[in-house]
């Protein structure tokens, strides 16, 4: 499959990286806006250096477009593409809101061109791992996920507007800001989701910005804090959070009624997959139980120490499905970028439907929209209040609340 590049940004880099992973993929060339960072691409992987997107789309060679345009391009560029019968694989999200993604995806039924869109590590060894514990139900019925995507306080404190990546394209803070990472990175957790559970029915969600300032000028400043419970069918219930603000956390855990799965990092193609059992037989409970027995002594004996009030358990790593083949970015960045591309490709080639369609897409963008923007379901206000309680020891009459 001969496919070109549109955008040669900060995460173009890490689909050139990947690449030699699938032969099967072309690469003819790319364009780009901005000229220096076109060339500055073109330098690292080779290719034709298109001087427009027209020139692009006028050539009979490309058969797929990789567009990797800011979000806010993705519908009009997307678009183009489709017009000029392109096959698109489009950075996520499909679009900034779900009537413009419907509009692509039924334009690419019109036009019988494929459409998928990032992102793709629902198809990593981790996740297929995950995928199938769930289909053997290794935890029994599930109940509850808590899904997080938090990439702690980045903004202002480490100042991302100056990470450069290795063709020293700058990091794109301000779009990131404006755009809000809700848009940007909650996509990884809710594929999951919905290739293990299905579509979501209903969703009730909160948004907020907690970090007005975060160091630069921007035009509007989008939600750096979002929370929803999604409910899937079989009363299926998942807490998903996305935000800016709290610690680094990207660990997906599912809950049933035999055992907790846990996947401690989602960014990890190849991560491992956690299993605790509820209940453990055999040397492991003795264990276990030996080990919970001295931790209550130790509590009671010391408990300043700072793994006091711990509780022992025991979790085994699940072998991966599969074992990773080829390379992913780099050690602190262990994905395979390229890997949706490649599985577009593959369908196109056998003539089926791509795992990641233009159908999950649109699904995917009603989600983040929900989440970001929840609308009807802002906070009710409240009318009931109490007096200060004040701590435990203060004096009688304290009149104030703890304010930090």
């Amino acid at each position: 499959m001969k496919f070109a590049i549109l955008g040669c940004g900060y995460v173009a880099e890490f689909y050139g990286k990947t690449l030699p992973n699938y032969p099967a993929l072309k690469f003819l060339g790319a364009h780009d806006l901005d000229a220096q960072k076109q060339a500055a691409y073109l330098r690292m992987f080779p290719g034709r250096a298109y001087a427009s997107l027209d020139e692009l789309l006028a050539d009979p060679a490309v058969e797929l477009v990789l567009n990797l345009t800011n979000p806010r391009a993705h519908f009009e560029t997307t678009r183009r593409c489709l017009l000029a019968g392109k096959h698109v694989y489009s950075e996520k999200p499909l679009a900034m809101n779900t009537a413009d993604a419907t509009q692509l995806a039924a334009l690419a039924r019109e036009k019988n061109l494929r459409l998928a869109s990032a992102p793709c590590s629902v198809l990593s060894e981790t996740a297929q791992t995950l995928g199938k514990a769930l289909r053997d139900g290794v935890i029994g019925k599930v109940r509850l996920v808590y899904a997080n995507f938090d990439d702690g306080m980045i903004a202002p404190r480490q100042a991302p507007w100056n990470w450069r990546n290795g063709l020293g394209s700058a990091w794109p803070a301000k779009d990131e800001f404006e755009v809000g990472c809700t848009y940007e990175h909650a996509g990884y957790v809710l594929t999951w989701l919905a290739a293990f559970f299905g579509p979501a029915r209903r969703i009730t969600a909160f948004a907020s910005c907690q970090l007005p300032e975060k160091g630069i000028p921007v035009e509007r400043m989008a939600p750096d804090f979002t929370v929803g419970c999604l409910e899937y069918d079989r009363q299926i219930v998942a807490r998903v959070t996305c935000g800016l603000v709290a610690p680094l956390d990207k660990s997906l855990t599912i809950i049933g009624d035999e055992g907790v799965l846990t996947v401690r990092n989602v960014r990890q193609d190849a991560g491992p997959v956690w299993l605790r059992r509820y209940t453990e037989t055999g040397w492991r409970a003795r264990l276990i139980g030996l080990a919970n027995r001295a931790q209550r002594l130790l509590d009671a004996w010391c408990p300043a120490l700072p793994w006091c009030g711990k509780e022992w358990v025991w979790s085994r790593r699940l072998p991966l499905i599969r074992q990773p083949v080829g390379r992913f970015v780099s050690a602190g960045k262990p994905v395979d970028f390229a890997r949706g591309p490649a599985e577009l490709a593959d369908a196109i080639r056998e003539q089926r439907e791509c795992r990641l369609s233009a159908d999950l897409a649109c699904h995917l963008v009603e989600l983040v929209e929900r989440l970001q923007y929840p609308g009807t379901t802002m906070p009710h206000p409240l009318s009931q209040s109490f007096a200060p309680l004040g701590p435990v020891g203060a004096l009688k009459h304290s009149s104030s609340f703890l304010h930090i």
